[in-house]
């Protein structure tokens, strides 16, 4: 079996928001990775006395050991319970119902000798890579199927010139209508205080015998495919199973680098958190 992890703030100077982690059973014949992308909120107000990373490991943790260790849970299930026993431990004293309260994206799987389980929410990915090469990947594309009217609002603010007062204003009325749609008919879905949102993932099995690699990425290190265009999902899963996890975030550092002011590959972020899991089951 082959595990590799790497993980990489965008900023140095900011805690990183990302989970990574895997976990083996004692027995040795099956395993679990998990893999959480925190959600930055807009500065302000989030109702929460915690931080995103606060939120990441402690709701990363619980699904890790959730998923590895009562093998009855369906993912969902155990991403529900995770959910619910991270909010318990913040409710007295935060705001769980507001808009911004710390949440993430969500990427597990889970392998046994017979299958292969997988659970994606929003819009990190997961690669399954198969044995005769090919790949497939899963992917949540409901932030990707958004009403019309906020795509083309979303493309209006990255128009404008980074760092003017236009953009600032625009991108604020942007979050704001982002948000209504957060967790809501018609729009996309986060790990945030709700339990029932994790029957809302894109999930599934595969036979262990169809599986050959593993590869879970947060969209900091999927915008290599997403945002820079530099290959395919297949070809990105190639370059992590030749190189290695860190070789993909060297590889999108060197394209937000050759980009600064995003005009090129307009982006919401110049630079995001990175982080590759990658498995050989």
């Amino acid at each position: 079996m082959r595990i590799e992890l790497a993980t990489e703030p965008g900023d140095p100077q900011r805690p990183n928001e990302d989970y990574t982690s895997v976990a083996l059973p004692a027995s040795g014949l099956g395993g679990v990775l998990v893999l959480l992308d925190g959600v930055t909120p807009p500065e302000g107000d989030t109702g929460c006395v915690h931080s995103v990373p606060w939120f990441t490991a402690r709701l990363g943790g619980a699904m890790l050991e959730l998923s590895g260790s009562h093998r009855d849970m369906t993912l969902p299930e155990a991403l529900a319970a995770a959910i619910a026993r991270t909010a318990d431990t913040h409710r007295t004293t935060c705001d769980l119902s507001h808009a911004r309260t710390p949440q993430a994206t969500v990427v597990a799987a889970r392998w046994s000798e017979q299958a292969v389980e997988h659970l994606v929410l929003s819009d990190s990915a997961l690669l399954i890579g198969r044995p005769d090469g090919s790949v497939q990947p899963v992917l949540d594309s409901r932030l990707d199927e958004l009403p019309p009217g906020v795509r083309e609002r979303k493309a209006a603010v990255r128009a404008l010139p980074r760092g003017s007062a236009e953009r600032a204003a625009a991108g604020r009325e942007y979050v704001r209508t982002v948000e209504a749609l957060r967790n809501a008919e018609g729009g996309f879905f986060t790990a945030a205080a709700d339990p029932a949102v994790a029957d809302r993932a894109v999930t599934g099995s595969t036979p262990r015998t169809q599986v050959r690699s593993l590869t879970a990425l947060s969209d900091g290190a999927g915008r290599w495919v997403e945002v820079f265009r530099e290959g395919s999902w297949a070809d990105c899963a190639a370059l992590v199973a030749k190189e290695g996890p860190q070789a993909l975030i060297d590889r999108v550092r060197a394209a937000e680098a050759a980009d600064p002011d995003g005009t090129a590959h307009p982006r919401g972020k110049a630079r995001d958190d990175a982080s590759v899991v990658f498995v050989m089951p």
